[in-house]
């Protein structure tokens, strides 16, 4: 029945990837969305470029792919994409996660089900344990086990209902946003993983990383302002130019 529908009605989807300088990633990505994934259900790929210095936007243009062009910091290259696309389903993306193959078709009937936001469990693509371990509680469905490397779908009357994402964070906006859209209705977690890149981790640490994050969780939680989450973030974890930040 799903699968009728899909074929007759069936909404578009608008992929949403914000970029700085990640000319080594942002092709491969594009190439892997478009061999997996049907056209007729992608309206578009929108890459938000908030000012690359290297190649990054001369690799995009080259697979075909339009650049939008936005100031720095990714709630406002996200909310900049989310107001050009022209699907009905927004799925925002990280440069270095991965859907499954088919994710439109899941996205698409999860909409059709009548879920209006959700994402997939999530993996990394390393055999750490630690990882590993914590990786297993995307699939726990509860606003304290999401984050932006899960992926993001939501239907785009849902995104404007929402208020879009708090362009006072320069870190953390996929969690605060998250915060939000649990309080606006059922949020639903797909049965199949994104895989993530865990090469912040292995930059980094995997360890010290992960408390790092877990303790802007917990600032955030304690009434930590927008500013105070970003000081921590630059002094604990910014040692070098991350272009995802949590």
């Amino acid at each position: 029945m799903i699968g009728a529908l899909m074929k007759l009605n069936s909404p578009k989807i608008s992929i949403i990837i914000p970029v700085l300088n990640e000319a080594d990633y942002i092709g491969k990505i594009i190439q892997y969305l478009k061999i997996n994934s049907s056209p007729q259900n992608i309206q578009e790929i929108l890459i938000v470029d908030g000012g690359s210095t290297d190649n990054t936007v001369n690799v995009v243009l080259d697979t075909g792919v339009s650049v939008l062009h936005s100031e720095k910091g990714r709630a406002k290259q996200l909310n900049l994409g989310a107001k050009y696309a022209q699907g009905e389903i927004l799925y925002f993306l990280h440069v270095d996660t991965l859907p499954p193959r088919n994710f439109d078709e899941n996205i698409i009937q999860g909409v059709l089900e009548g879920n209006h936001m959700g994402c997939f469990k999530m993996k990394f693509d390393s055999n750490s344990l630690f990882l590993r371990f914590f990786a297993w509680f995307s699939r726990v469905n509860h606003k304290l086990c999401r984050g932006g490397d899960q992926s993001l779908f939501l239907t785009k009357r849902l995104f404007e209902k929402s208020g879009g994402f708090n362009e006072d964070y320069i870190v953390y906006e996929d969690n605060e946003f998250i915060n939000r859209l649990y309080k606006l209705g059922p949020f639903k977690v797909l049965p199949r993983h994104v895989k993530t890149s865990a090469r912040r981790y292995e930059e980094r640490g995997t360890i010290p990383l992960q408390c790092h994050f877990g303790m802007i969780h917990l600032k955030h939680y304690l009434g930590a302002a927008p500013d105070d989450l970003h000081q921590y973030y630059l002094k604990h974890i910014a040692v070098r130019s991350y272009s995802n930040s949590s």
